[in-house]
């Protein structure tokens, strides 16, 4: 898989010259997380699509009812299957330093291992499969899943995620994301 980027002549937008709908949802962002990520300089180029993602991620982490370490599992599962080094670092690091993902349990996601957790693992287990099965995944792991002790409410919440998530993958791909300093001790090979 390449690591090139697909896209050649659209460049990250520079907050402080962003001009209309640009510079309108930089603010946004600016005001939620206190600085422009790469990535979202990268989205701006479309805006509908930085917009479409902050209210994405907003509404999941309002909303779903998850605690905020289940959320960064969730964010991660989805990165990785997508192969979204970027994101993975980014979560890696505010599962650390903001969300309270137990060391044990960020070490076995990053490392590919198994999740020391239980219902972490569960959690796991299942946002991956919906993410490689396009939504579809076995009565097995949703099963598993709920007996862990989640709803069918939150796998609505999961598709949101991935939803979001993947639209900051993606977007990620096509620009080959140079992973922002803030981040950078959680890179990934």
């Amino acid at each position: 898989m390449s690591t090139a980027p697909i896209v050649r002549t659209l460049h990250a937008i520079d907050h402080a010259t962003a001009e209309g709908t640009q510079k309108e949802i930089l603010d946004k962002a600016l005001k939620q997380v206190g600085f422009i990520p790469n990535m979202y300089a990268n989205m701006a180029n479309a805006p509908a699509v930085l917009s479409t993602y902050l209210h994405g991620y907003g509404l999941f982490r309002s909303e779903s009812g998850l605690k905020s370490a289940e959320q960064e599992v969730v964010f991660l599962a989805v990165s990785q299957v997508n192969d979204c080094k970027y994101c993975t670092a980014a979560h890696s690091m505010i599962a650390d330093k903001v969300s309270g993902v137990p060391a044990d349990v960020l070490k076995a996601i990053r490392d590919h291992e198994p999740i020391p957790d239980p219902k972490l693992a569960a959690l796991h287990a299942t946002v991956t499969e919906m993410v490689q099965t396009h939504g579809r995944p076995s009565p097995e792991t949703v099963q598993s899943f709920l007996a862990a002790g989640y709803s069918e409410r939150d796998l609505l919440y999961i598709v949101l995620a991935i939803a979001v998530k993947t639209l900051s993958n993606f977007s990620n791909h096509a620009f080959a994301t140079e992973l922002d300093e803030k981040f950078a001790a959680y890179k990934v090979a």
